[in-house]
């Protein structure tokens, strides 16, 4: 039986990684009713649990099909520990369009990214994976948007990144909403040339980005 938080999350990281999807409901629940705070479950357990599912896929290990049950442990654990979650971590105001650029399917990266801006109370709307670059705009006016956030993991596709920037300038946008680019094929260099707010190699840095008046007061408000 696992008795110190470190284990609990140790266990939690493990039944991501072995697609033990039928397990981790009760795990989560342990750690709950053990008292540990549900934050760190997320974040130290279940999330770096799926980013390593993700490199295994990446590294040839994983198949596809693999790490789909990978992320349904992943959404079991995360159903038991949401609801524990600090009230303080729902009351943030920035609205975030999410999705990778048309022409890529890779989209564990931006899931990953997608759940972390969730859990610290970000409202969220994911676009998906081979996004067309209009829906990215579209979907910005519908919503209100303060930040859209774009990944692509293939150099090629990439490029529609820059397009997304142009189409906000066209409409009129560009001083009210942030974009922030990232994904393997994505640097800060190509991030200054296409005039990006921001760029995040990694969930953390993107949290960083939108972390306190970054995140919550947008260019031109």
């Amino acid at each position: 039986m696992f008795k110190t938080q470190q284990e609990m999350l140790q266990a939690l990281f493990d039944a991501v990684v072995n697609m033990e999807d039928e397990a981790i409901g009760e795990l989560a629940e342990n750690y709950i009713k053990m008292g540990y705070p549900a934050l760190e479950g997320i974040t130290q357990g279940l999330i770096p649990g799926m980013k390593r599912a993700g490199d295994l896929m990446e590294q040839g290990e994983y198949s596809i099909p693999e790490v789909l049950i990978c992320s349904l442990a992943l959404d079991k654990g995360l159903n038991v520990l949401r609801p524990h979650l600090a009230n303080d971590k729902r009351e943030k105001k920035a609205k975030i369009v999410i999705g990778v650029v048309e022409g890529d399917i890779h989209d564990i990266g931006k899931n990953l990214i997608r759940i972390m801006l969730e859990v610290e109370g970000y409202r969220v709307y994911d676009l998906g994976k081979d996004v067309p670059l209009e829906r990215f705009v579209k979907k910005a006016k519908e919503v209100q948007a303060d930040v859209i956030a774009m990944s692509s993991l293939m150099s090629t596709p990439m490029l529609g990144m820059g397009k997304v920037i142009d189409m906000l300038k066209e409409e009129g946008l560009r001083e009210k909403i942030r974009v922030i680019v990232g994904g393997a094929s994505v640097s800060p260099a190509f991030a200054k040339k296409i005039e990006a707010d921001g760029y995040a190699k990694n969930v953390a840095e993107v949290l960083a980005l939108m972390d306190g008046s970054r995140g919550d007061q947008p260019r031109g408000r």
